[in-house]
Parts: C-alpha cells; structure tokens; sequence
C-alpha cells in the first residue's frame, strides 16, 4: 500500500507518518525498552489498543521503519524490528526528551529523572550513539536476522 501525502512539505510528511500519538511510542519501546512482539506493547503501560497497535505497526512495517520477521526458536511469534531508518530516528527522541524535561517537568513533575536523563543532559549524542549500538549488539546476540 502506497501512503498518501498531504503535501510537498518534509515537515508535514513527516508527520503524516509519525504524528499521531503511538508512532513514536512504539519506535520508543522498542528501541529503549526492547520491546518486540504484539504481547510486549499490549502488556506496556502506555495500554494502547490491539486494533490501534496492528495498524500502527502495519505502517510502520510498509515505510521501512520497522520489519515484522519471527523468533528463530518459534516461528509463531511475530516480531517488531527497527530497520536503519527506524534508528535514524533515535536523535528525535533524544530531542523530544530533552524537550520534555527542560518544558513539561513543571507540570507534570513525576517526569522520569533518572541516569538516563542525567546521561542526556550530559552528552545526548553519545547516549543515542550508545543506544544505537546496543540496539544493533541486542540484535546481533539474538540472530534474529540471519
């Protein structure tokens, strides 16, 4: 299926794919929480719906940004993958925390403030380079793509 553009804009194509609420989310919890099957979003505390969730990760799937492939241990379970481009997008959610921490923790205090944060704040390309590469180490350990 071919994704439909409201316009010419990079802005705006870019959020024709990631604008709505569960996209990033998803690519979040994948890539800092290891999230990878159906079970794992449904069971997260962000509770999104399973129609909601197959549909996000349809087309997440269909503009590279994740591949669906199974478990080599067991070829019934699906699971969900950052491709390249997904991870090219890992300086976004550095920023978009970096965003939260400096503008919403004054409204919403219970922000996590953990060494994360702290290792943001220090040196965010070094923390997206590192989860970047553990990311790809995670990945190489389980075989899940040979």
């Amino acid at each position: 299926m071919k994704h439909k553009f409201r316009c010419d804009c990079p802005f705006t194509s870019t959020l024709d794919i990631l604008g709505d609420k569960w996209m990033l989310v998803i690519i979040k919890q994948i890539l800092l929480e290891g999230k990878e099957t159906f079970k794992d979003f449904i069971e997260s505390d962000e509770a999104v719906a399973t129609n909601i969730l197959s549909t996000k990760l349809k087309l997440l799937e269909e503009v590279g940004i994740i591949i669906k492939t199974k478990r080599p241990d067991n070829k019934k379970t699906n699971l969900y993958l950052l491709t390249e481009k997904g991870l090219a997008l890992t300086p976004l959610l550095i920023e978009l925390a970096i965003w939260s921490d400096k503008h919403l923790r004054g409204i919403h205090p219970i922000i996590q403030n953990g060494e994360g944060m702290k290792l943001i704040r220090q040196d965010k390309a070094a923390f997206a380079d590192a989860l970047v590469r553990n990311y790809r180490k995670r990945l190489s350990e389980t075989n899940y793509l040979n």
